[in-house]
């Protein structure tokens, strides 16, 4: 499973769509190594962005946005090799099912691909990656919102999330910032759980 474009489907609200982008950014920048255009592109996106003043979220996005506008792209690639490839052991794992370790990895690997059958959705053949990167959740989550807010479909969106991101995620976030290796990414780091933060808050709600 890859990011990719978000394509047409059922008319969303102005806040799903702002979820669904959201949520394909940080696909985006776990996937593989942030480039020149995709920093440049997060840098003038800041300039147009109207987040709540003051928020936690806010000023996440907001050092992001001041990272990416000064960073060296060949100094972001080599950060995200280190902290997540490794020459041998990758420094941080980008994989969810190792912040689930009670569970056991392939037991969790077995029931994601359940889900992801039952949602309709699989790993494309050309994909590199095992169902559990952290890329690859933040993109279903991107297709759920995508499908709208219905009943069914904000279960979905919560069950999803429930099971395999609300977890794992402050455990990963917290494990990049506490690299020895980490500078650009500590900034995603903060953003990642500031946004999921919210998204559980909300979730849960009743």
């Amino acid at each position: 499973m890859s990011p990719e474009p978000i394509a047409s489907g059922p008319a969303l609200e102005d806040e799903d769509r702002a979820r669904a982008d959201w949520y394909a950014l940080l696909a985006q920048l776990y996937y593989r190594e942030p480039d020149a255009g995709l920093l440049a592109s997060i840098a003038k996106a800041g300039a147009g962005n109207s987040l709540e003043t003051g928020s936690p979220f806010a000023a996440a996005w907001g050092a992001l946005v001041v990272a990416s506008s000064i960073a060296d792209p060949a100094a972001v690639q080599q950060e995200y090799d280190d902290l997540f490839v490794g020459a041998g052991r990758a420094d941080v794992s980008p994989y969810a099912s190792n912040y689930l370790a009670q569970t056991g990895r392939e037991k969790i690997l077995v029931e994601l691909r359940g889900e992801l059958a039952n949602l309709g959705l699989s790993r494309k053949e050309t994909s590199r990656e095992p169902e559990d990167h952290f890329a690859g959740l933040f993109d279903v989550m991107r297709h759920l919102v995508q499908r709208g807010s219905t009943d069914a479909a904000l279960q979905d969106q919560r069950r999803f999330f429930g099971r395999f991101i609300e977890p794992a995620y402050a455990a990963f976030c917290d494990a990049v910032l506490a690299s020895s290796q980490v500078e650009y990414f500590g900034r995603v780091a903060v953003l990642t759980k500031t946004f999921l933060d919210v998204e559980k808050d909300a979730l849960n709600m009743p």
